[in-house]
């Protein structure tokens, strides 16, 4: 375990403080209660204030309560939270209708994390689990949600000298590549991704949408190339948008009439 920061400690120690009694505090009351000197308590809590994780109360000088970012924050945890439990229950019904593996994931920098996942009923299926983290450019949910990034923070995360690793010779490489394949994906609302993680599978993704209209997550149906084709692609296309859609709904979104 790595060494624990004393000033990020000490700022926390603070906002933890607001859950108790009726939520305002004051300077001098969090010197008491934390035995801190009291320019050291100034300085963190001019800096939360600045960050918007605390705001002076308006009609109390000198008392602070919980800004907007702690709300923020608790409300994305809670739909991660809901996002888990709830795409499990999409995903089982997308498998249930076409009897393949189906997955939801998330993406952490250019990673993505599986958060559900069920398996088709046949002998030959992908081998994978909830947990698992893979390239997102070699996956089709991977590459669902680089495609909703906004530009700029797309490459942030992939810069145009970046190396991409591949999985397989089917993965894309080249970051200029990926950033026409992701165009394509954008332009159609649907990522398809043939044998570029695994040589043996391909998949379909599509975006998952949180209350506010933003891409949370992907939901994705994984197929054996021995039961792939056009027409079958097509069909299991239609279905993840719908799977996405069920789950975007069971999240807050709200699609436009």
């Amino acid at each position: 375990m790595g060494r624990l920061v004393p000033a990020v400690t000490r700022a926390l120690d603070i906002l933890e403080l607001f859950l108790d009694g009726d939520g305002t505090l004051s300077a001098p009351e969090i010197v008491r209660k934390l035995q801190l000197p009291r320019t050291t308590v100034h300085e963190l809590v001019t800096t939360l204030a600045a960050r918007k994780y605390l705001v002076p109360v308006s009609d109390q000088p000198g008392r602070y309560r919980l800004g907007v970012r702690p709300y923020q924050l608790g409300a994305r945890y809670a739909e991660q939270l809901d996002l888990a439990a709830e795409g499990r229950q999409v995903a089982q019904a997308v498998a249930e209708t076409c009897d393949e593996t189906v997955h939801v994931a998330i993406l952490e920098d250019t990673d993505v994390i599986y958060i559900a996942k069920v398996d088709s009923t046949h002998a030959v299926r992908m081998v994978s689990a909830a947990g698992r983290r893979l390239p997102a450019h070699c996956t089709a949910v991977g590459k669902m949600l680089l495609a909703s990034l906004p530009e700029e923070e797309l490459t942030g995360r992939i810069p145009d000298g970046a190396e991409l690793a591949a999985m397989t010779p089917n993965s894309i490489t080249d970051p200029a590549a990926l950033r026409e394949a992701l165009a394509g994906i954008r332009a159609r609302g649907i990522a398809v991704e043939t044998r570029e993680s695994n040589p043996d599978v391909s998949c379909v993704a599509a975006p998952v949408r949180g209350r506010t209209g933003e891409v949370v997550a992907a939901l994705s149906i994984s197929v054996p190339m021995s039961r792939w084709s056009e027409e079958r692609r097509a069909e299991l296309e239609q279905l993840a948008a719908k799977g996405a859609a069920d789950l975007s709904e069971r999240l807050g979104h709200r699609s436009a009439a």
